[in-house]
């Protein structure tokens, strides 16, 4: 697979990572089973490793705990976790949780999680705000990078760039993306120009692009992005992702074109759920303890 840097960290990814999300019984895996497709992308060469305590109630960093604890596999991948409370002592509370279930004594990257607002930002800088947990877990070394992840508007994220050096950004790019607050042309060359790595996610817009599977994942791979987190819950998936990876060509301006025609109808908050105001972090985090997530 092609590697890229990883913003001005000194790191090199390949460009497929694994999001975690989808490894829980939620989304029908097995336990046994999401301790296998884990050390099959680690064997086939994937290193970086997306997940967040609020992914089906924790059971996402549980399984991932497991699996990373075999044969020295934690040594082997760079692991990122988030907070998605907005509060200094709420956050710690998280991240001490994230590394009980993760069977790790640090994590190699922590996000703000779905910072969807200016108001959510706020407080995330506010005195005792999340913003302060960060800080205090990389001075103590339970964190090495600082992140933040968006879905919906990139001016949030552009502003958490001008108040801090981010080490990376976790932000929504699929082809829909690219024209309904469009973090390919808003908040790209921001990053390019801060060195920024950013991580492309919703590559595959919640399912919508299935039709589209591998002209999608070459849409966001041709992106200037370090690398994309692909949901996985199946073996089946993690081989067709594998085989676009390992034969990824950049879109030509032609098939992007076509691309975007094909899909232009998709361009809706209908239909990219994570656009809406809904996905505003808290009120969403408050549905998703009775209902499972969506990646």
């Amino acid at each position: 697979m092609q590697t890229r840097q990883f913003g001005t960290t000194g790191l090199r990814f390949p460009i497929l990572s694994f999001g975690a999300q989808r490894i829980v019984d939620a989304h029908g895996c097995s336990e046994e089973e999401a301790i296998r497709i884990v050390h099959r992308a680690i064997d086939e060469g994937i290193t970086y490793f997306d997940t967040a305590p609020s992914y089906s109630k924790g059971q996402s960093e549980e399984r991932l705990g497991k699996a990373l604890s075999q044969d020295g596999r934690r040594n082997r991948i760079h692991l990122a976790t988030k907070t998605h409370d907005r509060t200094r002592d709420g956050s710690w509370r998280l991240l001490e949780e994230s590394l009980k279930r993760l069977q790790t004594d640090h994590v190699d990257e922590w996000r703000l999680h779905n910072v969807a607002s200016m108001e959510e930002l706020d407080r995330c800088f506010a005195k005792d705000g999340a913003m302060q947990a960060m800080r205090e877990a990389k001075e103590q070394g339970l964190v090495k990078l600082a992140s933040i992840s968006g879905h919906t508007n990139p001016d949030v994220q552009i502003t958490a760039l001008q108040r801090y050096p981010f080490d990376s950004a976790l932000v929504a790019l699929s082809v829909v993306d690219a024209f309904l607050y469009s973090f390919e042309h808003e908040f790209l060359p921001v990053a390019a120009e801060q060195g920024t790595a950013v991580i492309g996610m919703k590559v595959l817009g919640l399912g919508k692009l299935a039709t589209w599977y591998e002209q999608a994942l070459r849409y966001t791979w041709s992106l200037p992005i370090s690398t994309a987190i692909i949901g996985m819950e199946t073996m089946e998936q993690l081989e067709r992702n594998l085989e676009a990876a390992r034969s990824f060509q950049p879109l030509t301006e032609i098939e992007r074109a076509l691309l975007w025609k094909e899909t232009a109808p998709l361009i809706d908050p209908g239909v990219m759920k994570w656009k809406a105001a809904a996905w505003e972090s808290n009120e969403w985090y408050i549905r998703q303890k009775t209902t499972p997530t969506e990646g």
